[in-house]
């Protein structure tokens, strides 16, 4: 494996020497911290990291990639790293950033700036592709998934990082500067940077860098096509399920967010970062921004919680003027963005608002959506058309098509007017289980179920599910390498464009395949002449 330039100076004499290994403002490495792999020493533009060697993989983890935003640095862009001399022992993952607990424990840890870089044993010679996995989570919740199976099947290099969430990644407020928010996206682009200067160090090809995430993580693909600050950071993305907002209707689940959200501008977002500001106890104080920042982290989290109240902040990303000059959807059907290739899908039957369990909590669901239109909306989704139970399938059909499919469908659509557009629907019905998935229910092909095939955990798969797994994984890694994920071992895929809107119907057991009728199938004509916000 080429790790590029690494130090002259054995990384045993180096340890010997006694100096810390961890750079100012970081948390240094437990006694329990894995040691280095000998040859694993590798000079970033930060100071020299070494790692561990794995079955097949090499790891370096927790490297920070920018200064703690402690202090005065919170609510700021991030901020240039000062360095550390002694090699830093990259064998731990780095805290997740801070967020109340959820599906994962709780995090109050603002000093989260950190990447994780895998490189598989077979590399050879030649730089790698480099996919960027941006985590999923509402903008609230989430840390990097481990990227090892990626890494080691499609022989790229696989970097994951975290990025400041909730309320403490995008309040915006005055006293905070122009342009007050989007901090978990500048940090994703700062993460980028780090990439484009250090990952040829690594193996990796600098000049071929894939963005990739799911649900939230799919958004922040969307939002670093739509931001001028992101050009040239990334080469192609690959947006999974990153539309998921209740966007006809009532949000109960997130702020809009999402792909084809409309999102608040800045002059909306600081009216709700001063009403954020009287919920802390802030508003009074000479220097606002200032006592915000010393509010501590826990209560921050707890005063904005779920954000959709009054008096919680933006807790997700905002047209903020400069890291997003307007809502991705708007970016996309205008043509200012990033013009690179993508992949972009969701799952069939994916809902994040919770579906209905009797008659008339479906048609009181309608109605709270789609107002006005909820009578046609009951004819097309009859409860006589769905076995039992038929309230929930028929309102997890409805919202999916509504919130997800359509959506996607229009974005798509959007994105193939200026770029290459590999479109699919995540049609399996019996992926492997993730946490949040009611398994008494029939959740159908629900959002993200792709997750448990390219980062698999611990769960056995199936003959048919295996061959899956390695259909996607060759798809994805195919595409991070040529721009198209039509590769040995998997159908072919044929670009989605205004005269062909196929999509990638992904199933098990070598059963995917190209299909045309997402719009027919989904009521689609009819959701796009439904108006954002109708209820």
């Amino acid at each position: 494996m080429r790790l590029g330039t690494t130090l002259t100076l054995t990384l045993s004499l180096a340890l010997a020497a006694g100096g810390s290994t961890a750079p100012p403002g970081a948390s240094t490495a437990s006694a329990a911290a894995p040691a280095c792999s000998g040859g694993t020493l590798v000079q970033t533009d930060g100071g020299p990291v070494c790692g561990i060697a794995g079955d097949g993989i090499t790891n370096w983890l927790g490297i920070p990639y920018a200064a703690p935003p402690l202090a005065d640095l919170r609510w700021k862009p991030p901020t240039p790293h000062p360095g550390w001399t002694a090699p830093l022992q990259a064998t731990e993952p780095g805290s997740a950033c801070p967020q109340l607990p959820g599906i994962r424990p709780g995090s109050t840890v603002e000093d989260c700036l950190k990447l994780n870089v895998r490189v598989p044993g077979n590399a050879g010679r030649r730089p790698l592709p480099v996919m960027v996995q941006l985590h999923g989570g509402g903008f609230r919740f989430g840390a990097p998934s481990d990227g090892t199976h990626l890494a080691t099947s499609g022989r790229v290099v696989q970097v994951e990082m975290g990025y400041r969430l909730g309320i403490l990644g995008f309040l915006s407020h005055r006293d905070f500067g122009p342009h007050a928010g989007n901090y978990g996206i500048q940090d994703q682009q700062a993460a980028l940077g780090w990439v484009r200067r250090n990952i040829a160090r690594f193996g990796g090809d600098p000049g071929n860098v894939t963005i990739f995430g799911p649900s939230a993580g799919g958004s922040s693909v969307c939002a670093n096509l739509a931001s001028p600050t992101a050009r040239g950071l990334f080469h192609k993305g690959i947006a999974q399920s990153g539309e998921y907002n209740a966007l006809r209707g009532v949000n109960t689940t997130w702020q809009p967010q999402d792909c084809a959200a409309r999102l608040p501008s800045q002059a909306e977002a600081q009216q709700a970062g001063d009403r954020f500001a009287a919920t802390a106890g802030c508003d009074r104080s000479a220097d606002v921004a200032a006592c915000l920042r010393r509010v501590p982290v826990q209560r921050l989290l707890d005063d904005a919680g779920d954000g959709l109240g009054p008096g919680k902040g933006t807790l997700a990303p905002i047209v903020d003027g400069r890291t997003l000059t307007m809502s991705p959807g708007q970016a996309f059907a205008a043509g200012r963005f990033n013009t690179v290739p993508v992949i972009h899908g969701v799952a069939r039957d994916e809902t994040q608002t919770p579906p209905a369990r009797t008659p008339a909590e479906f048609a009181d669901l309608a109605r709270r959506q789609y107002g006005s239109h909820a009578p046609e909306v009951l004819k097309r989704y009859p409860l006589s058309r769905f076995p039992e139970p038929s309230p929930y399938l028929a309102s997890r059909t409805m919202l999916a098509d509504a919130n997800s499919v359509c959506p996607a469908l229009l974005i798509g659509r959007r994105l193939a007017r200026h770029v290459p557009v590999y479109a699919y629907r995540f049609d399996d019905t019996n992926p492997p289980p993730l946490p949040f998935v009611d398994t008494t229910m029939p959740a159908g092909a629900f959002h993200v179920g792709e997750l448990g095939y390219l980062f698999p955990g611990n769960a056995a798969l199936n003959a048919n599910q295996r061959a899956f797994q390695a259909q996607l994984a060759a798809q994805w890694t195919g595409f991070a390498r040529t721009g198209d994920p039509t590769v040995d071992g998997t159908p072919r895929w044929t670009p989605f464009s205004s005269g062909n809107e196929a999509q990638m119907s992904l199933l098990p057991a070598g059963d995917s395949r190209m299909t045309a009728e997402i719009s027919r199938q989904h009521n689609c004509d009819f959701w796009h002449r439904i108006p954002p916000s109708a209820g």
